[in-house]
């Protein structure tokens, strides 16, 4: 049954011009079928390349709409609209209107996990993988970011401009769950092992670990890592673990939380993904108006080397 159902993926692809972008958390078999695997800025360049008529985008909805925004002219299908990140809920457009009118100089800087109303307001786009270059890029003395106050924290330690993070109090509840108590259990099981964790872990796990840096950044390591390093005690979604053991065999990677799942990201399956393709919906559309603000933010992001 399963194989029918990836064969009749694979030949509505084919059929329809249609790709399958994956973010690095989706489910081991939503992955398998991807032309695509990558983090929030690879997925943003991925989508700007491809000639395909139809993205089917397996991520929660910021990212599906940041492919929306990037191509207008392509039809972005997001399989289960419940794929809604809990983190972007937390940056509603007013309330960056209000941190706006109280800091009148400051520039805003929005990590890419936001909905297309608040990037329509931001200066620039960013990624865990770039957030502490793009603040540096910036003429301000004073950023606004957010929503993660942990992706802030940081980007502070890379500058000296102020950054004030809105919300005060956001955050990755998937994240949230990798805690020092686990750390220093995965240590103490796998003393050997390097510490490889996101920036969006609390800061006393940041500060305890070998890395910090994107999921993209993570793959790269495991890949490149010489030396006696093989082992990792990797910080992040457990969704990354089944792309490491296929692009870095031969090494072993143990999750430092076995709770660090994001139930929006799980939300796509084999089955409406099939489903999604063959009626070629729920399509993502976001408002021209929004669009083209919002785009503006995030190809000023693409721009920076």
């Amino acid at each position: 049954m399963r194989e029918e159902l990836i064969d009749k993926i694979e030949r509505l692809k084919r059929k329809k011009n249609a790709i399958i972008l994956a973010h690095n958390y989706q489910r081991a078999e939503v992955q398998d079928i991807a032309e695509f695997i990558g983090d929030s800025l690879e997925l943003a360049r991925k989508a700007m390349a491809t000639s395909a008529s139809i993205i089917v985008f397996c991520g929660v909805d910021f990212m599906a709409e940041t492919a929306a925004i990037l191509n207008p002219d392509k039809t972005i299908i997001i399989p289960d609209e419940g794929a809604i990140c809990p983190m972007a809920q937390q940056l509603p457009a007013d309330d960056l209107l209000v941190a706006k009118r109280q800091n009148p100089d400051a520039e805003v800087v929005l990590y890419v996990n936001t909905l297309a109303k608040s990037k329509a307001l931001a200066d620039c786009i960013c990624t865990s993988a770039n957030a502490q270059k793009i603040v540096n890029a910036m003429d301000s003395q004073t950023i606004l970011f957010g929503p993660d106050r942990n992706l802030a924290y940081h980007a502070q330690k890379a500058t000296t401009k102020e950054i004030i993070p809105v919300p005060a109090h956001g955050l990755c509840p998937s994240h949230h769950q990798i805690v020092m108590d686990d750390l220093l259990k995965a240590k103490a099981a796998h003393p050997d092992a390097k510490v490889i964790v996101h920036p969006e872990c609390i800061p006393e796990v940041q500060d305890s670990a070998d890395y910090i840096t994107s999921t993209s950044g993570m793959v790269k390591i495991c890949k490149e890592e010489v030396g006696d390093a093989d082992e990792f005690l990797i910080g992040t979604e457990i969704g990354l673990l089944h792309r490491l053991k296929k692009e870095a065999p031969g090494k072993r990677y143990y999750p430092i939380s076995d709770t660090a799942v994001c139930p929006q990201m799980k939300m796509h399956t084999l089955e409406n993904i099939e489903s999604a393709l063959e009626r070629e919906k729920p399509k993502v559309v976001v408002p021209a108006e929004i669009a083209v603000k919002a785009r503006k933010a995030i190809e000023r992001m693409l721009a920076i080397p």
